[in-house]
């Protein structure tokens, strides 16, 4: 099987081809159905932030954009998927400083005593 060569730059004779712009949605209004919080969402789609209803999204009034209609998503080239890199841990091995143990303090455990002495 042969493997068609893969382009680092697109050249200039490629057509570009933008999407259609997008409506700007519709900012609606409602009751939550949980709680009866007024709530404000777009396009019919609604969470309320005090009980975490969230309508699903098939009752919006429009359709949801695809991928390629979204003007926020990132180009084409260059995509490879790269882990996110991950924040450092605690250091592998024993932790310095001195070993757990009982906490210095009264014998007996601490607090008044009884007798009030």
């Amino acid at each position: 099987m042969t493997r068609r060569p893969i382009r680092a730059e697109p050249s200039a004779d490629d057509v570009v081809r933008l999407p259609a712009p997008l409506p700007a949605p519709e900012l609606t209004e409602a009751e939550c159905r949980r709680c009866g919080t007024y709530i404000a969402g777009l396009d019919g789609r609604y969470a309320c932030g005090v009980c975490g209803w969230v309508n699903d999204h098939s009752e919006g009034h429009r359709r949801l954009p695809t991928a390629d209609e979204d003007p926020d998503r990132p180009a084409a080239r260059g995509r490879a998927h790269r882990p996110r890199p991950q924040p450092l841990g605690p250091p592998d091995g024993p932790l310095p400083g001195p070993l757990p143990g009982p906490l210095p303090g009264p014998p007996g455990g601490a607090g008044p005593s009884p007798t009030g002495r």
